[in-house]
């Protein structure tokens, strides 16, 4: 059993949004990352892809998730998405929202346009 206690060094404050990681890793998590994400009012991610499934729940607010530049749904508090893995995706909040993110711990994401992957500094 392992107890984690957030500290300021497990927060990334992105233009998008804030991700404070919670199991990890680097915390002593072995398979599984988890995290909290809050995002103001009119904030739009990039668009990305990540290897690996993700769940998340929504706390507050909403989101609108656009999937392979096409369709997009609106998820509200109270409601779970589950994002498949490796399409790219962009996350717009048109409030305020938070939600708790859960993922395997070996995600990377990709940018189109780029080369190679990126870690998820949160979640390792």
């Amino acid at each position: 059993m392992h107890v984690i206690t957030t500290a300021p060094e497990h927060v990334t404050v992105s233009p998008a949004a804030t991700m404070t990681g919670l199991a990890a890793p680097s915390r002593g998590s072995s398979e599984l990352s988890t995290w909290h994400v809050s995002m103001a009012a009119g904030a739009t991610g990039p668009d990305h892809s990540v290897s690996r499934e993700q769940v998340w729940m929504l706390t507050a607010g909403s989101l609108e998730i656009t999937w392979d530049g096409g369709r997009t749904e609106k998820v509200t508090a109270g409601q779970t998405l589950l994002l498949p893995p490796d399409g790219v995706r962009r996350v717009h909040a048109p409030e305020a929202a938070e939600a708790y993110v859960a993922m395997r711990a070996d995600g990377v994401a990709a940018v189109p346009g780029t080369e190679g992957t990126r870690v998820l500094p949160w979640a390792q």
